[in-house]
């Protein structure tokens, strides 16, 4: 081993093969590669002159090496996005790039207005939209400001609650045509378009209005939930909002709004100070305050 060389641009390759468990899927998540991501481990191990990885058809597997500079690579990672976030802290002028990850639904029903009126009030500032269902990691400075939904946040950053929304069943009226005169009193001779993991009857169908109606259709992803419905495929749970998006949403007859989750703006602490950050989450924060009535309708 070569004691004066410390390469730490292998590094990240190696750190996303233990967390992605494959060369293919590190390539993926840091946008390279399966020649590179492998280039570099094996750079890295002949630094050190020893094997991180024990590699079989199955996959890899850390070796007693790989496991041993894990805690140290993790520790290297950490020293420097911590220096990369200190010095973007030290940024005071109103320009440069904001990344900013939100959920398709999110970015889809509300964002493109409230963004366009920032961008015309700070026209030196450019916003990196990451637009995906997977949460960013601001402690690893995936991103810079996230707008996250949920009932809670448990992210060591800084976090605000800015909204919380209702949500109710809506159909397509094409849908309630075809289907609403001839349904039981339980629900039966409708059907559900579900979102999650398929089971027979889940928790949220058996305690709805409609515990017998089919759970016919399952869609892992919120506005495709909303277009299926839209478009006559079934009823859904959707936030309030959904139907400023699509005027062929319709509230079921006879049903309510709830509560649901809350919308939440995320930073890390060392970037709060960052001008540019903080015109961006202030600007978020009171346009999607603006919109509660929207957000929760009759319980606002």
């Amino acid at each position: 081993m070569n004691k004066q060389v410390t390469d730490w641009s292998h590094f990240p390759y190696f750190l996303a093969v233990v967390r992605c468990g494959s060369l293919r899927a590190a390539a993926d998540a840091l946008g390279s590669t399966h020649a590179t991501v492998d280039r570099n481990l094996k750079a890295l191990e002949t630094v050190y002159g020893v094997r991180f990885f024990d590699r079989s058809k199955s996959g890899l597997a850390l070796t007693t090496a790989g496991e041993a500079l894990l805690p140290m690579a993790e520790e290297a990672e950490a020293s420097v996005l911590a220096a990369r976030r200190k010095l973007t802290g030290l940024d005071r002028a109103p320009k440069g790039t904001v990344r900013l990850s939100v959920a398709p639904m999110v970015a889809t029903t509300v964002l493109p207005p409230i963004l366009a009126r920032f961008s015309q009030a700070h026209p030196e500032i450019d916003v990196e939209l990451i637009v995906e269902n997977r949460r960013a990691d601001l402690a690893r400075s995936e991103t810079d400001v996230s707008i996250r939904v949920g009932f809670a946040v448990d992210d060591d950053v800084v976090g605000r609650r800015v909204v919380t929304y209702a949500k109710a069943i809506f159909a397509s009226q094409d849908y309630l045509d075809r289907h609403w005169g001839a349904h039981g009193p339980d629900g039966e001779g409708l059907a559900w378009i579900g979102w999650g993991d398929r089971e027979a009857v889940p928790p949220w169908v058996k305690n709805s209005p409609f515990p017998k109606a089919e759970l016919r259709h399952t869609i892992r992803e919120g506005m495709m939930v909303m277009h299926a419905v839209a478009e006559g495929m079934g009823m859904s749970y959707l936030p309030l909002i959904s139907r400023e998006h699509d005027a062929r949403l319709v509230q079921v007859p006879g049903t309510k709004a709830v509560l649901d989750r809350s919308i939440w703006l995320l930073l890390h602490e060392d970037l709060r100070r960052t001008t540019r950050v903080r015109l961006l989450v202030d600007h978020l924060s009171e346009e999607l305050k603006a919109l509660k009535p929207l957000f929760l309708g009759p319980l606002a």
